[in-house]
């Protein structure tokens, strides 16, 4: 029987090959932009490599203070992390590591603009950064705040060019710095920078005393277990800066939050409350995809009610000869499902040529996003959802068809 469906399925499609073409081309851009997107967000959300320990550690960038008559939300500042997060008893490691700022680096006649981060050695602990040449900041380092400098592959290439990076002075913001190593190119959230360097190499030692600043800090566990550990005794240590510091706020939030609820709380503001939002953000990108789907979905429905129309007859001569209902559905469904898959497959190929020219192209510096098994996967049940929600409709309404009127052709 299934033999039989697709057999009639192929000489159908290649009978109008006009409407063959047009629904191919609505399924294949719908997969496209829909699975370059997903593997964007999984990328996003679900880090592998340089940052693919994120199921062990957390982070946090801001934390909001608020009084009867103000509220503040910033960055946090090295005290914060160094004299109450280093105590912390469920962690392992913390890593503090600044916001990415524009730095000049002087080269004879020239000057670039680069980015950089000042990190401490646990930084490089917690993230997997594969090391091309030399070495990363040691803990000697930073203790006692080696002018050392890690450049990654693209800043090594466009300042030296073809020489070794390595053992190679510049001069950043008028500091001046040795490389040490040179990193490969990286755009996730805590590993993005062209230049880093240890966090004891600022101009001033003021950094040490501030509440607020321009911090961020990652609290590793021994394993993903800890984490909710770490979230609870994270409350305990916000309430004793509360207490300690002396602009006498009222309120101090910090949540810990991992990739997800981080990009969640992020973007919905829930900067005052436990729950992230990571729920909500999934939720609206999930109907998000729905909408996008539903357009040519009803464009499909549209152009297989027409196709169908045409094989009034053929319905009318089977439902003579004693086909039921159903299996007039099965059989146009089938026929619907077969060319949503040649077209899911289709649509994954060509996903897959856009993100090996995207992460090429430059055109997002630094970008490495590719097809995943999970991708992969959910391109199939796209191509099968796509498949039942174009082709119930049109074949539900044709196997209801008088056999009489079907025979002379009339709906």
């Amino acid at each position: 029987m299934l033999k039989n469906y697709f057999q009639i399925a192929c000489k159908v499609y290649m009978r109008r090959k006009l409407f063959t073409a047009i629904n191919l081309l609505c399924i294949v851009l719908t997969m496209v932009v829909l699975l370059v997107v997903t593997a964007m967000l999984q990328t996003a959300f679900y880090p592998v490599g340089v940052e693919g320990k994120s199921e062990r550690f957390l982070q946090i960038s801001t934390m909001s203070q608020t009084s009867k008559d103000t509220a503040v939300k910033g960055r946090l500042g090295y005290k914060v992390i160094d004299q109450y997060m280093r105590k912390m008893k469920t962690v392992e490691k913390v890593a503090a590591v600044t916001q990415t700022q524009t730095v000049s680096v002087y080269q004879q006649d020239r000057v670039n603009e680069f980015v950089l981060r000042r990190a401490d050695a646990e930084y490089w602990q917690i993230l997997d950064f594969k090391v091309l040449s030399g070495r990363v900041p040691s803990e000697d380092d930073v203790k006692n705040g080696r002018f050392v400098a890690v450049v990654n592959e693209s800043t090594a290439r466009k300042l030296f060019e073809k020489e070794p990076a390595t053992g190679q002075k510049i001069n950043v913001g008028g500091q001046q710095f040795e490389i040490i190593g040179v990193v490969a190119d990286e755009l996730h959230l805590n590993s993005l920078a062209e230049i880093w360097v240890p966090v004891t190499t600022f101009p001033t030692s003021e950094y040490r005393d501030q509440y607020r600043g321009d911090f961020s800090v990652l609290l590793m566990g021994k394993s993903a277990t800890d984490l909710p550990l770490i979230q609870d005794e994270l409350q305990q240590v916000v309430k004793q800066v509360n207490a300690d510091d002396p602009a006498h706020w009222e309120h101090t939030y910090m949540w810990a939050d991992g990739k997800l609820d981080f990009f969640a709380r992020t973007i919905l503001n829930h900067d005052e409350v436990p729950d992230s939002g990571a729920v909500q953000l999934l939720s609206g990108i999930l109907l998000a995809m729905l909408l996008f789907m539903l357009l040519p979905a009803l464009n499909l429905v549209n152009l297989n009610s027409g196709r169908i129309m045409e094989r009034a007859a053929e319905i009318g001569v089977r439902k003579a000869f004693g086909a039921t209902n159903g299996e007039l559905v099965a059989q146009f469904v089938m026929e619907n499902m077969l060319l949503c898959l040649f077209g899911g497959v289709l649509g994954i190929i060509i996903a897959k040529l856009t993100l090996v020219w995207l992460s090429s192209s430059g055109i997002v510096p630094y970008m490495k996003v590719d097809l995943s098994f999970m991708v992969f996967f959910y391109g199939f049940v796209l191509s099968l959802v796509f498949g039942v929600l174009s082709g119930v409709i049109p074949a539900w309404k044709m196997s209801r068809l008088d056999p009489v009127l079907a025979l002379k052709g009339a709906p």
